[in-house]
């Protein structure tokens, strides 16, 4: 009996370990990246930019090369994250821009506080929340009554010019004599918290130096706590510091800028890996909210970019880091099988925070799934069992000679791309044609059609923008 009591007592332990166990719930730091492509990490590919301190995020972590947003813009992007649930159910399926241009393309103008919140839910259960970055949630242009960051769970926030309450507003320095320039897009003109102006090449450390200082505080408090570092970097403008801006073309900057943000995550990477209690209970998730902008960030080989609903524009890198959680056997190793997507971030931190059998969480109806066998290493194999889905923002329609997709799925190996009107299908074969070169349509007739049924009704079941009365605007 006694070996026997030794076993279970060591997996219940585990177990604890795993799912975050009452007295020693699992620190959650979840860093997004800004319009970085898919290919744009070293360790995924870059061969003109070495990401010395995330690649080692992949060396003791796990990779996905799978791994998808729900949207291939921010806003959107950003509420499935956080919500667990398609962005289209918020009325969120674009950047927020001011009130008239959302009003014009059937957009929210800002996140609604009713909507399912990760970081509410785990505030609730005694975490420590911040949030230090880009928000992109309410709070722009001229929106001046939207809801603080704090309204929606947050203990502590910092932001940028696309949020209220505290933030940090550039300076456009291109470091050639000329005084710097203010980039606020009228941020600072809306009042609600503290402004302060920084050089554009710092603001990523800024935000950092901000998530430090929180979780210093959190330690202090022994309390558990769920980080959002949302960085703006690497969107434009892109303002490097003098000494990576290289020939000044827009992609040598965009490397710069890229090169500044690995470096200035490395203080928070650095800090929590050095710290023994820290690194055996902290999960750091890494990923982008979208493609790159076109000329600047590379997702090769996949087709597309910002914006469009090819691979290239939806598929992000996904790091998974945590010294205590990982299955050691799956300690630097790539999954190039899970096939997931970011709404389904919510309901697998919730699982692993021990949080998914609160009463307000059991009542929320998520259209993510539990993936946090895959996101620990303990699954290899495992994929959504329902498709993925995506509807493209209402002002990227293409233009009349080149119309973008308007909708898309992911069913096991198949994408399928249409029109809102099923016209212009296109299938392809992800695990043959990865680039989505070759169009299958015609040749499957029978498969089109269920698939288009399908994408067909997700759509109908969501409420609508002003995608198909903009979709032949250029």
């Amino acid at each position: 009996m006694k070996p026997l009591m030794t076993i279970i007592i060591a997996l219940l332990l585990i177990n604890s370990v795993i799912y975050g166990a009452e007295d020693k719930k699992p620190n959650i730091v979840l860093i997004l990246i800004d319009d970085m492509g898919w290919s744009d990490l070293s360790c995924f590919g870059n061969k003109a930019v070495e990401t010395i301190n995330v690649d080692r995020l992949a060396q003791e972590g796990i990779s996905f090369t799978q791994f998808y947003v729900s949207s291939p813009l921010c806003s959107p992007s950003r509420c499935g994250i956080t919500t667990g649930q398609y962005p289209q159910r918020w009325r969120m399926t674009s950047y927020l821009d001011n009130r008239k241009r959302n009003e014009e393309r059937g957009v929210a103008q800002w996140l609604d506080l009713s909507a399912p919140i990760l970081a509410r839910f785990l505030q609730q259960n005694g975490y420590a929340t911040g949030h230090f970055g880009k928000w992109h949630l309410g709070g722009q242009r001229d929106v001046d009554n939207a809801p603080l960051i704090s309204e929606y769970g947050f203990d502590e926030s910092l932001t940028n010019f696309e949020g209220l309450g505290p933030r940090i507003l550039p300076l456009l320095n291109t470091f050639d004599g000329t005084p710097p320039r203010k980039h606020a897009l009228g941020s600072d003109t809306l009042g609600h918290g503290e402004i302060q102006w920084v050089n554009r090449n710092n603001v990523t450390s800024s935000y950092v130096n901000k998530t430090l200082e929180f979780i210093k505080k959190a330690e202090r408090k022994n309390t558990p706590f769920y980080v959002n570092l949302w960085t703006d970097d690497v969107h434009s403008p892109f303002f490097p510091s003098q000494e990576l801006r290289g020939d000044g073309s827009k992609q040598t900057r965009y490397h710069g800028v890229l090169t500044e943000l690995d470096r200035q995550l490395a203080p928070l990477l650095d800090y929590i890996r050095e710290s023994h209690s820290l690194r055996k209970n902290t999960l750091i998730i890494f990923l982008s909210d979208n493609g790159p902008e076109i000329g600047a960030g590379s997702s090769q080989p996949l087709r597309g970019s910002k914006g469009m609903l090819y691979e290239g524009g939806v598929r992000s890198p996904l790091i998974v880091w945590g010294d205590g959680f990982i299955a050691s056997e799956q300690k630097g190793t790539k999954n190039q099988t899970a096939v997931f997507q970011s709404i389904d971030l919510v309901p697998s931190l919730l699982k692993i925070t021990g949080t998914g059998k609160d009463p307000q969480v059991t009542k929320t109806i998520f259209d993510g799934e539990d993936f946090s066998e895959i996101l620990l290493g303990r699954k290899i194999n495992q994929s959504r069992q329902k498709p993925i889905f995506w509807r493209r923002p209402p002002d990227r329609p293409g233009i009349d000679q080149y119309p973008l997709p308007d909708l898309a799925l992911r069913k096991g190996a198949w994408k399928f791309l249409m029109q809102f009107d099923g016209s212009k299908q296109q299938l392809y074969d992800l695990e043959k044609d990865v680039t989505e070169s070759i169009n299958l349509a015609e040749s499957q007739p029978e498969l089109v059609e269920e698939l288009s049924q399908i994408l067909r009704n997700w759509n109908n079941s969501l409420p609508k923008d002003a995608g198909e009365k903009l979709q032949n605007s250029p």
